[in-house]
């Protein structure tokens, strides 16, 4: 039998050159993140199938790895569905993993608890740039927290960590669930039509207002409601202040609490910030989760032409799994596509620990050999990398090769003598 040596379809190898980055990236999103209080926990990467099918993942739930039933449990004559094959599945996001921790732990836990979690998930979806079908997520998430506390405290901890990166000049595009509902009720539209009509909006960016109002009308939308809709957005270019005129417009059937929310979210960020960003609001901005019950916020990278990042509130998920609600909202960083754009302008690692090669020419006396051992050991206990390793013969082609894994000096060892 000859093996593959090609990588599962949709996912990839890691080069050296872009670990030394990755590597670099969680070190700083783990610092920043535990400056604010945000404790590291992992959970398995595996979960129960009913869980991933809980109905809040959304459209990721068409997505899922799943796994065939072991053993006995495996009936595959008489099976009629897939649940009928499977139990178990891979994790498509981290936070449905977290709920359930969460819910098993929350007696042991503080609170309100704000957990980091670093990790691969996995989702049968067309790779684009910047996303395979296994990626890593970076997700912070405080839960026991029912104030904007913990939206102002998530969003300065993922900007001051994209702004210690190097990013600037990127957005906050902030909205809130509340607020999508209220104007399509304004407008007529059937409540229990909005995921498919937020589905639609979500498309505004690409397709225009027009295209919003076509696809809604071809949906089956009754048109005067869809004009009614859209006018609001219309407004909302127009005006000077746009979170004030919505606010306005809707009135009562928004209530206070959603637009004085808004505004102490994004006057808070705004005054704590440590780069150079901006906080906006998006009635446009949908975040395609099902399970977000509040304020919504995405990053904005005009380097990617894209998302970098997102999350919400979600105050009802715990309940899915204990039948009580629990205050809840998260931010999970672009892991995948930071890197990516870290790469792709030849980004350098500050203040990197001084590493260095000895190369040893073939041939060299053991006596000689343990010398240099003794002198890498030396070095590596002054805090530096020491790599040993044979002479190539094409040595200049094994430096290059070293220098793009961070190779600043090098030592070369021949039979005789040592020469710098």
């Amino acid at each position: 039998m000859t093996l593959s040596k090609k990588p599962t379809t949709g996912m990839k190898d890691i080069l050296p050159k872009e670990m030394r980055i990755r590597d670099y990236v969680i070190g700083v999103i783990q610092e920043t993140y535990a400056g604010f209080g945000f404790t590291h926990i992992e959970t398995p990467c595996v979960e129960n199938i009913s869980n991933l099918n809980c109905k809040a993942g959304g459209e990721n739930e068409k997505l899922i790895f799943r796994i065939l039933k072991r053993g006995e449990k495996l009936n595959l004559n008489d099976a009629k569905t897939e649940d009928d094959v499977t139990d178990l599945g891979l994790r498509y996001d981290l936070t449905v993993p977290l709920v359930r921790f969460y819910s098993n732990n929350a007696a042991s836990l503080p609170s309100p608890f704000k957990a980091l979690q670093i990790g691969p998930v996995w989702r049968a979806d067309r790779p684009q740039r910047g996303r395979y079908r296994q990626f890593y997520q970076c997700d912070i998430d405080i839960l026991g927290e029912p104030s904007n506390l913990a939206e102002i405290e998530l969003i300065t901890a993922t900007t001051t960590t994209l702004g210690k990166l190097g990013f600037a000049d990127f957005k906050i595009r902030l909205n809130d669930r509340r607020m999508l509902k209220s104007m399509a009720s304004y407008a007529g539209l059937p409540e229990s039509d909005y995921d498919e009509i937020f589905i639609i909006l979500d498309k505004m960016d690409k397709i225009g207002i027009d295209g919003v109002r076509e696809e809604l009308i071809t949906a089956g939308y009754d048109e005067s409601c869809v004009n009614k809709y859209l006018d609001l957005f219309k407004g909302i270019e127009d005006a000077t202040d746009s979170l004030g005129y919505i606010i306005d417009t809707l009135g009562e059937s928004l209530g206070d609490e959603v637009g004085i929310g808004l505004k102490e979210i994004k006057e808070s960020v705004e005054a704590a910030k440590t780069c150079d960003f901006e906080v906006e609001f998006d009635p446009t901005l949908v975040r395609g989760m099902s399970y977000y019950t509040g304020p919504i916020f995405e990053v904005s990278m005009p380097q990617y032409g894209g998302s970098c990042g997102g999350g919400g509130r979600y105050d009802e998920m715990v309940g899915k799994f204990t039948g009580q609600n629990t205050p809840a909202c998260g931010f999970s960083i672009g892991f995948e596509r930071i890197v990516m754009l870290l790469l792709e302008n030849d980004y350098e690692i500050p203040d990197e620990k001084s590493k260095v090669a000895f190369l040893i020419e073939k041939g060299v006396s053991p006596d000689r050999l343990s010398m240099i051992i003794k002198e890498a050991a030396k070095l590596r206990a002054q805090g530096k990398t020491v790599l040993v390793s044979r002479m190539n013969k094409n040595k200049k082609f094994q430096r290059t090769q070293l220098e793009e894994q961070g190779y600043t000096e090098f030592k070369d060892y021949y039979r005789e003598e040592l020469k710098h």
